[in-house]
């Protein structure tokens, strides 16, 4: 393998653990937990779904980083990439009506997206990034951010409705195409680079960490130094709505953690845990449904808690469990991935996936 492979299934594996800590605590835990643990538990909000779509935009990069291709060649990988867009966004929708936080079904709408810039030059790939961060920032003007959403439980009214689906998909549901496609195109623009370059590595690292405690020490001090509340909100806002001061915090964590890993992958390569990692990163699409399927229903059952499908309005489980029972499932998702790789060469719905795309 690569090293360049293996720190990026790495850092899928990193995600998918993220978002298990992330999602189970949404639905059993407590977002306003203070105690030590509950704070480390949100710290994984936004964070771990930045570095899921990121790697997204990455995947579509290796995918398609040949240099001439020809007319056709490029036909084949668009077509590839429609069909898996479409497979995403039924499994997405079928998702939805069991957790409405679901993710896959705007990753078409990335896709999409990605289809129309995938060939050109890597520079336009953060361009149209930043077009995507103003045109939701334009869009806040136009329409009230609350508008369908139930607050107190985090629940959109009208998503089955046209004009309910189409605001939430662009502009206002959890992971909407503006700003989200952003960090799709940071990830496209990521996968262009060269990966193997040392020095790279380390000035990705370190760009992201002064990025990142520049947000930080400005959030935290803005309390002190900002009186007008509305800047405040906007400075310190937490994933709904996604303002810039997150983009780019959340941007920032993703360029450390992914840096990281590529190159831990250097550095432990040779070692059977890591192909174990590894082999969970390749089957990130079949754990993020079956952590909220499989998952969710054994987490329901052991705590004796119903399963709600929105942000937790009952007693909240504590955060030790949560995170026990993230650590304990994560465990089994890497045995799982161990074995079905032993004999399968794709994950469980990586499968149909390629089935469905061809």
């Amino acid at each position: 393998m690569k090293d360049r492979v293996i720190g990026f299934d790495l850092a899928r594996a990193y995600a998918i653990f993220g978002m298990f800590i992330v999602n189970f605590n949404t639905v059993f835990g407590s977002h306003q937990d203070t105690s030590v643990l509950g704070k480390f538990l949100t710290l994984f909000n936004g964070n771990s779904s930045s570095v899921f779509v990121i790697l997204a935009g990455m995947v579509l990069s290796l995918m398609s980083n040949k240099p001439n291709y020809n007319p056709e060649e490029k036909r084949n990988i668009k077509n590839i990439i429609h069909k898996r867009s479409w497979f995403l966004f039924i499994i997405g929708l079928l998702l939805y009506t069991w957790w409405s936080a679901d993710i896959l079904h705007f990753y078409a709408g990335y896709m999409h997206i990605a289809i129309l810039v995938i060939f050109l030059p890597k520079k336009y790939y953060l361009w149209f990034a930043f077009t995507a961060i103003v045109i939701f920032h334009i869009l806040l003007l136009i329409i009230p951010y609350e508008q369908g959403w139930n607050f107190d439980t985090l629940s959109y009214t009208d998503f089955w409705t046209l004009e309910g689906f189409l605001r939430n998909t662009f502009y206002n549901g959890w992971n909407p195409i503006f700003p989200w496609v952003a960090y799709f195109l940071l990830g496209m623009w990521l996968g262009r680079l060269d990966w193997q370059n040392s020095f790279f590595k380390k000035y990705t690292f370190l760009t992201g960490l002064i990025i990142y405690i520049s947000i930080y020490i400005l959030q935290e001090t803005a309390n002190k130094y900002i009186t007008d509340k509305d800047l405040l909100f906007y400075l310190q806002s937490d994933y709904i709505p996604p303002f810039l001061p997150f983009m780019l915090s959340t941007s920032a964590f993703s360029l450390m953690i992914i840096s990281f890993c590529m190159f831990l992958g250097e550095r432990i390569h040779h070692l059977k845990i890591t192909q174990v990692l590894v082999n969970t990163g390749k089957m990130t699409l079949t754990h993020y449904i079956s952590h909220l399927t499989i998952g969710m229903i054994i987490f329901s059952f052991i705590t004796n808690t119903s399963y709600q499908g929105t942000i937790n309005t009952q007693k909240a489980i504590a955060p030790y469990w949560i995170l026990l029972f993230s650590i304990i499932y994560f465990l089994l998702s890497i045995l799982l991935s161990y074995f079905w790789l032993k004999k399968y060469k794709h994950g469980i719905f990586e499968t149909f996936m390629r089935k469905f795309s061809g």
